[in-house]
Parts: C-alpha cells; structure tokens; sequence
C-alpha cells in the first residue's frame, strides 16, 4: 500500500474513533460533491467496512447546482460503477445563489441552499449522520473567512449535532492535509467532476487560501499551530 493511502486510512480512523463519530447500526449520508475530497471521503468510509467490526449503512448523495455541466450524470455513473446505493438532485440552486442580490457571497448562498437539501434528504432516508469531506485546510480557512467577514472567532466543527440530535454532522477527513487527499486521490486515478461554477478559482475562500500559502511557504510550522490553536477556541459553526 503506498503511502498517501496508509496516510488515509490512518488519519480517518484516528478523527472516527477518537471524536466516536460512527457506531454500529448508523445510516450515514455522505455529500458528494465530486470534489477530490469528497470522493476521497465516500471511497474510505466504503472501504473501512470492510476492515472494521463497526457495521453501518451508506448512501451518497450528489447535488447538482445547475451550471448546465450535468455533473448528475458524471456522478451517477460513478455511484453504479462501484455499486453505492445513491440518491442524485438536480437543482437550481447556483443560478439563484448568483443572481445580483446576492453578488457579494454568492457561494455563501449555495452552500446554505444545497446543506438545506442534503438536511431534508437525510430526513427522509431516515439517515442520523450527515458525512462532509472538510479537511484540515478547511477548518484554518473557515476561520480566517469568519474573522475578516463575520466578525467571528469560530470554525467547523469535526461533529455536530442538528435538530436535537436527530442529525449529526461528521468530518471525518478534519485531520487531513488537502496535499496528502490531492496525492491520494491521484494515486486512485480519479479527477474532480466540473460543475461549471462561474465563480470557482475567484471567491472569498480562495482569497484566503492565497494568502495562507505565503506564511505556510516562509515557515513550515505555522499551518501545525494555526491548527492547534483552534482545538482552543469555541467551534461554534457558522454557516
């Protein structure tokens, strides 16, 4: 086994175990958005069944933004090939999040439409976990998008519980640098689904993420002690 996958495995079963995320029995929904984590993410928790005593129930789900990429036929290709049960949406809501109202955070907008989908999915499938493919760099652009933008000292959270417990957010890839996903997910020779965002490559996360990689470049340590440093501040999530 190479490396990046050893790496992987690793780091997943560490945030799983360590935070209890899943248990025996649960049905755990996992938001694929045809991104290299998220794909990494499903394939994982898929594989882990059959390492693990634990047996739990998975679906993937894919939400389509309506760009007009059809990234539902990519991802539904995807889903039957390697045999996940799935449930596929094709919706509008990239379109609205990019209408002139909403000109200033438009991705902001789409995120909030599309978790409201995947919330009311989860309920009808009778799913008690929700799983997303947040990684490490993640979690430290989160918080500097909430510092400089909400004026909020706050990140994602590796678990969550929604709606009085009836749902429960996971991250199981927290611990996981977006490098060692991108290595990982080359090594399985998958690329990323396009889903013709007109404002991917140029939004407000980028922007931070920019601006990271300059301190990370001028001295190695400092992504390690950004994100040690948040395991010491109230994780209250923004959406």
């Amino acid at each position: 086994m190479g490396f990046a996958k050893h790496e992987m495995r690793r780091l997943m079963g560490r945030a799983i175990n360590g935070r209890n995320m899943i248990k025996e029995g649960d049905h755990v929904l996992v938001a694929v958005s045809g991104g290299k984590d998220s794909l990494a993410l499903l394939w994982l928790l898929k594989e882990r069944l059959r390492r693990m005593p634990v047996k739990y129930r998975l679906t993937a789900i894919h939400v389509d933004p309506g760009f007009g990429a059809d990234s539902a036929a990519q991802m539904e290709d995807f889903f039957k090939e390697h045999g996940f049960d799935y449930r596929v949406i094709r919706s509008d809501i990239g379109p609205k999040a990019h209408q002139s109202q909403n000109r200033e955070n438009p991705c902001f907008v789409c995120s909030r439409l599309r978790r409201k989908l995947l919330f009311n999915t989860a309920a009808e499938l009778g799913c008690n976990l929700l799983a997303l493919g947040h990684h490490k760099d993640d979690l430290i652009e989160t918080f500097f998008l909430n510092v400089f933008y909400s004026a909020s000292i706050s990140t994602i959270k590796p678990v969550q519980e929604l709606f009085d417990g009836r749902l429960t957010i996971i991250r199981p890839l927290f611990l996981i640098d977006e490098g060692l996903i991108e290595r990982y997910v080359k090594s399985m020779g998958w690329s990323a689904v396009d889903l013709g965002c007109p404002t991917s490559g140029s939004s407000k996360r980028e922007q931070i993420k920019n601006m990271l990689k300059v301190f990370y470049g001028s001295n190695r340590k400092v992504k390690g002690n950004i994100f040690h440093a948040l395991q010491n501040v109230n994780l209250d999530y923004l959406p």
